[in-house]
């Protein structure tokens, strides 16, 4: 049997990239990876939900391609089965670099929600289960519990 590599992806390839379906994809380190529907410059991750300011509406409206080059608010991932690792580890430093504000990962596995506050370009951590009120620099008048999210 003879292996063939399957093909490696430049940024600039990426941003032409259609496939005449409506599927969407994120680039990591040159690979298409399939995005689920859901709610950089070497990589370009698509988050389950990202929270923009108006200004930043308008300026995708205005955009030819599907890369935000601002770093919103607030991005949202939601752990599935097999990803929790891309969740909690890879894209929390992509995001750090991005100067993406705050960043929470919603794990209905574990029953949790972390929200993790940019520092100096790093992130602090704070974890929220069951009944705690989830504390957001960026949203100060949430009142929102995990409890609440999961049911």
């Amino acid at each position: 049997m003879i292996a063939t590599k399957e093909k490696l992806y430049t940024f600039a390839e990426y941003l032409n990239y259609r496939d005449s379906t409506d599927n969407k994809y994120e680039l990591f380190n040159g690979e298409l990876i399939f995005m689920a529907p859901a709610s950089g410059k070497a990589k370009s991750r698509i988050p389950d939900l990202m929270i923009l300011t108006a200004e930043q509406c308008q300026e995708i409206r205005n955009m030819t391609t599907a890369v935000i080059e601002f770093p919103p608010l607030l991005v949202v991932e939601i752990v599935r089965p097999g990803n929790a690792d891309d969740d909690y580890r890879y894209k929390r430093s992509e995001y750090a670099v991005r100067g993406i504000p705050e960043y929470w990962i919603i794990d209905p596995i574990a029953l949790k929600i972390s929200v993790l506050t940019l520092i100096s370009g790093f992130y602090e951590l704070a974890e929220f289960n069951n009944k705690d009120r989830i504390i957001s620099v960026t949203f100060t008048d949430l009142q929102l519990t995990p409890q609440m999210v999961f049911e």
